[in-house]
Parts: C-alpha cells; structure tokens; sequence
C-alpha cells in the first residue's frame, strides 16, 4: 500500500532573471560624475570662447606678431644678401667690386636707419596704449579698462577672423608685386628665362650672369646681363617678344637696350620690365608749351614727353633732321604739333609748311609761317618744289658766309656751323621746314614729269616727278645741317614707297608710333635702331600718343609718351607766335600776306569802338570771338559782312588788344577763349 504524500512543501525563493537583475560595481560610479562635469565645463567654456572670438584673436595677434618682424627686417637681409653674391661673382673686376661694395654699404646702413626708425615708431604707439590702460587701470575708471580691453580683443579677432571664399578671391585677384608678375625672384630665374626665350641655351647657363642684381626701377624692375663670351647683345633684343612670353608678360612690357654705360660692351644688355601691360598711362599730359610766353629754340629745343619712369625728354632738334612716321590715329600730328609750336615761339625763327592733304592740322601756322604749301595738284607739287629750292639756296648763301669767316676770323666758327652770335649779326634765326602726308605728295609726283636744269631741252620731257621731290629733299637735308636748317617730315603709311632711302638715310633722327610689323619699323628707324631694341611694332593698340624715337647717336633710342595738344590750343600758340613776330619786326612771307588779305579795311579805332558797343548792348564783360563775330554783322551788316573769327582776332591782335585769353565757365564751355571787355578799353586808350 502506498504512502501518501504530506502536505508540507519546501518554501520556494524566486530569483529573477540575468538579463533583468541590475548590476551595481562598487566604486566605478563615484568616478564617471567628476569626469562629466570637467567636460561640461569644458564644453561650455569652449562655447564661450567661440562666441567671444578667443581662438581669432590668439591667431590674429600671431600674424600681427609675424608682420611686425617683416617690416621690421622690410627685405634688407634679401638684399644685402644679394650684394654679397654679388661681389663674390664679380671675378675679380675691380669696378665692379668698388660699385657693389658701395651699393652694399647703403643698403646696411638704409636697415640700420629703418630698424632704429621702425623701434622708435614701434615704442610710440606700444607707450601710448600701455599709459592709457595704465591711467584707467590708477584712476579706476572701469568703462576705460573695459574698452582697453574690448580693443585689444577686437585687434586681434580682425586679424585672425577665417577668410570666406569672397575673401580669398579677392585675394587672388589682387595685382602681384613686380617680381611675381613675371615669375622673376633671382638670377636663377632670369636666366631660366632666357634659356625658354631661345636667348641662350641651357650650356650656356653658368657662363651667363647678372652684373649687379635686380632692383626696382620706377614702376617696374631692371637687371643688367651679360651674355656668354662671342655672343652680341642685339641677338638677345632681336628676341624681346620671345623673352616677354618667357616672362609671362605682355611684349608692350619689355625693354631691352645694349648697355652704353663705361662699363658696357657688345655683350651686355640692360633690360626692364614693367608692372603693367600699359606703363604710360592713358591720362593726356598738357605740354608745358601752353603756358610759354616764348622759347628760346637753340637753348631749350623741343619739350617732348614723358618716359615710363617718369622721365621728361626734349627733342634736340638743332642741327639734324627728323622723319617720322606710324599708323593713322596714333600721335604723329601730336608730336609735329609740338615742334611746330616750339618753333612758333622763337620769334627769330623761320618756319617753312608743306602739307599734302589740305585741312586744318596745319592752318594755324599761317599765322605766323613764311611758306605755307597745302595740297597735292601739279600746281602745288610745283609750288612744293621751288620752295625746297629756295631754302637751299638760302642754306648756301649762309654756308659761303660761313666759309668766308672761317677764313678771316675762324675762332669766331670754330666748328664751321651756325651760332646764335652769328645768326643775331646777320638777322636770322634758325630754319624748319615742315612736310607733312608725305606720301600723298610722292604718289602726286610719281604722276608728273619735271623738266630738270641739267635735262637736255630737245629729246628728253623730264624727269620722274617723285625721283626729283625725294632727291631735292635729301639735298636740302645735306646742305642745311651746319647752315641752322632742320627738317621734318611725316608719313602715315610706312612703307618702301612712302619713306625712300635716300631721305630716311640722310635724317639722322627717326621716329615712329605703333606700326604693324618689324618691316615697317625698319622702314622708318633703319635696320640698326630696330636691332638695338627700337620696337614700335610691339606698341599696343591701347598706346597711342607713345613713341620710339631713334635719337642717332650714341645714346640710342628711347619710348615715350608725347605731350598733348589740341588744334585750338596749338592755334593759340601759333597766334601768339605771329604776335611776337609783329614785336621782333621778324613776321614775313606768307604770314604777313595772309594778315594783309584778311583786313576788313576798318580803322582799328572804329573796330575797338565797335567791339565796345556791341558788348555792352548784350551786356557783357567777356566774350568768345565767334560770338563777338555774331553781334558785330548783326549790329553792323554791310561793314563786317566777310568778317571771320580768324579774322577779327589778327584786326584786334594789330589793334593792341592782344591775343585771346582763358575766360573761365561761358556759354556752356569749362573754360573758353576769348576777349575781356577791360582788354579793349584798354587798346582804345592807347
């Protein structure tokens, strides 16, 4: 039988699952609260310091730190560091040494002077920031220390702030320093420059060096190179355009002259090399002829203009000629403007014009010209050359004059030329003849047939027009040198047949603005000035009113800007130029003619009176010559009905009322020229 189960059971414990149990490790929790609040705090603090700007203004003050040390050194340690090379390249060339270690001494003591400069200057500002927080911090203004403090926090956030992508464009598109423009930090550079520029080959590279360093001049750099032994300095110019690819600029930039210094030879070139695509500027400079009362023409020649380094040059015009020539609409008239007008005011000067195409560049000078030729009919062809003829016999009138004293008094022409003591003796001034369109006049003559004096009268018909105007040029330009005759001559179109040999070789200075090749460079300068470095044809479009002008001598060429004048302001000069004439009893030949036949055939009294009149009915104390021109045939029809302004100013200038002046704001104009009423008066009195 079996037994029964008692009713009594074991209590039974009930102990939750693993996974749901949690677990407590003694210790670890007591560490993990500090450690999350440190990186609160620092969190928090981080927060903080990025709002306030902590981190740009730590960084800023580095980089203020960083400027500071390089002005303070401003690249004096580059260059006498450079010098010193300099001198250990020179291999022993003594004047080269003595001309480094001078260059090196000035530039030590130019640092010495800038650092003591730069630390005064310094301590100056550091003084008077440090005294300001100093009188807050004793007075116990707190505003004072907090803008202190707010400044200095504002100094250095500015400068450390993080550049946006505007910013570093703005950055990259910011115009580099010189050196950085062409890729050029050192002769090693220069001379990689030559070698991609097929100047030199890469053989040549250790016999190839600099003479000096390169340095700043005006508004770019230069350097002087010399090139390995049996190589010439113009098969270097001939490669400017090559060079100036090399350098990465534009060829209108480069420079390149053979050195005529004392220490120069075949082997050596100058070349410079400008900041910009445009050195000369596109501003017009006034010419200082303007404002000239008169010129004395053998003392002060010609102002001309202005290089790229700010340079003036004067045309020396005296004993030479000149041939000039360039593209329509790039300056000539400007720079034969300027002669012209140099010569207008030396009142004892004779100024001869022939000009192929009529129109008004050159009409002012009737004022004043004792010739005066415009146009290209057979006629004036004719005219043209019988005027040539006549100043060549006048040049060896005065040549015989000269011969004949050199024989009784020859320390009176030592050199056998014109003086101005001789010229003032014998009542004359220097010649200029002017020829302008050249070329319209030879195309004129190479059409006509010119009996000749040494033509045979049966058989022959004459001469090719164009043969004998070229040929009686030239002659004019050979016999007038030493007899104070000049010439001018201009052309627009360069070519074989506009500029003959015959006349270009005999002119020994040469001028040409932009042209379209090297051949038309050569055309006008000569084969020698364009391999020397002469390049009008690397001009650019941009650069009008620039120059390279060939000076025939030793001193080579130079490119400049001319001067800038207008046709009413060169007509200014030229009436002025006819007025000093009138006062030196030197106005004659056409200009004397030409006052004569624009009389009106009125009194000067009655004219003045009549000026007088009509300006006080329109109630006014200054004028313009059109205008005055307008009220004297309205008031008086039938006496002043062929009146012209041109006119009316040389009656008026006859009068004693002088020449026009600068009226200031009239009739819609800045600044006009015309009569004041007090300038009549003032003749009438008379």
């Amino acid at each position: 039988m079996a037994t029964p189960l008692s009713d009594e059971r074991p209590p039974l414990t009930l102990v939750p699952p693993t996974s749901a149990a949690p677990v407590f490790k003694k210790g670890r929790a007591d560490h993990r609260k500090p450690i999350e609040s440190v990186r609160k705090v620092a969190a928090h603090t981080n927060r903080v310091a990025h709002l306030a700007r902590l981190p740009h203004t730590v960084r800023g003050y580095r980089q203020l730190g960083r400027l500071w040390i390089d002005r303070y050194h401003n690249h004096y340690p580059q260059l006498i560091a450079s010098a010193e090379r300099a001198i250990r390249e020179a291999n022993g060339d003594v004047n080269q040494e003595a001309r480094l270690k001078r260059a090196l001494d000035d530039y030590r003591d130019e640092y010495k002077q800038h650092r003591k400069a730069f630390l005064t200057k310094t301590a100056s500002v550091a003084s008077a920031v440090t005294g300001g927080i100093g009188f807050g911090a004793v007075t116990g203004s707190l505003w004072v220390d907090v803008l202190a403090g707010l400044g200095l926090w504002g100094v250095g956030a500015f400068h450390g702030r993080q550049r946006t992508e505007s910013d570093a464009v703005g950055l990259l598109q910011e115009p580099a320093v010189p050196r950085e423009a062409s890729q050029i930090r050192g002769e090693a550079d220069l001379v990689t420059a030559l070698i991609k520029a097929g100047v030199i080959n890469e053989g040549q590279r250790e016999e190839t060096r600099l003479v000096g360093i390169i340095q700043p001049a005006g508004p770019g750099w230069t350097a002087t190179v010399e090139l390995p032994g049996g190589m010439k300095s113009s098969s270097a110019i001939s490669r400017a355009e090559e060079l100036a690819s090399a350098l990465r600029v534009k060829k209108s930039q480069v420079e390149m002259h053979a050195d005529a210094s004392e220490d120069g030879h075949e082997g050596r070139f100058v070349l410079w090399v400008a900041n910009e695509a445009n050195p000369y500027g596109s501003k017009p400079i006034p010419s200082p002829l303007l404002t000239a009362d008169r010129l004395d023409f053998w003392q002060y020649g010609v102002p001309l203009g202005t290089d790229a380094r700010g340079g003036r040059h004067v045309l020396e015009l005296v004993w030479c000629s000149i041939l000039l020539g360039g593209l329509p609409d790039y300056g000539k008239s400007f720079l034969a403007r300027l002669v012209a007008a140099a010569a207008a005011l030396d009142p004892y000067m004779a100024v001869h014009v022939a000009t192929g195409k009529a129109g008004p560049d050159w009409a002012g000078t009737k004022q004043f010209a004792r010739s005066y030729v415009a146009g290209n009919t057979p006629e004036k062809i004719l005219a043209f050359l019988d005027l040539l003829n006549g100043l060549i016999a006048d040049m060896q009138q005065i040549g015989e004059r000269l011969e004949q004293l050199s024989e009784e008094a020859p320390e009176r022409c030592p050199e056998g030329k014109l003086t101005p003591e001789l010229a003032g003796e014998w009542k004359r001034g220097l010649t200029l003849l002017i020829v302008d369109e050249l070329q319209e006049l030879l195309d004129a003559a190479a059409m006509m047939k010119i009996k000749t004096d040494d033509d045979p009268e049966s058989k022959d018909r004459g001469r090719n027009g164009k043969d004998v105007l070229v040929e009686t040029m030239a002659r004019y330009v050979r016999v007038s040198r030493y007899a104070g005759g000049m010439g001018l001559f201009i052309t627009q179109r360069p070519d074989a047949t506009s500029v003959p040999t015959m006349l270009r070789d005999v002119c020994r200075k040469r001028a040409c603005f932009r042209v379209k090749g090297a051949a038309s460079s050569r055309m006008v300068l000569g084969d020698d000035a364009v391999a020397a470095g002469a390049a009008p044809h690397m001009l650019l479009d941009a650069q009008k009113g620039v120059v390279v002008l060939d000076q025939g001598g030793e001193e080579g060429h130079i490119t400049l800007k001319t001067d800038f004048m207008t046709i009413p302001e060169f007509r200014e000069i030229c009436l002025r130029g006819r007025q000093l004439r009138i006062d030196a009893g030197t106005l004659s030949g056409f200009a004397a003619e030409y006052g004569a036949s624009a009389s009106t055939g009125v009194t000067h009294k009655v004219l003045l009176d009549d000026c007088l009149t009509v300006m006080d009915h329109d109630s006014v104390d200054r004028i313009r010559a059109p205008r005055l021109v307008e009220l004297l045939q309205l008031h008086y029809g039938l006496r002043y009905r062929d009146l012209t302004a041109a006119s009316l100013q040389a009656q008026l200038r006859d009068a004693g009322a002088g020449i026009t002046r600068k009226l200031g704001p009239l009739d819609g104009m800045t600044n006009p020229n015309g009569y004041f009423r007090e300038q009549i008066a003032q003749a009438l009195k008379k």
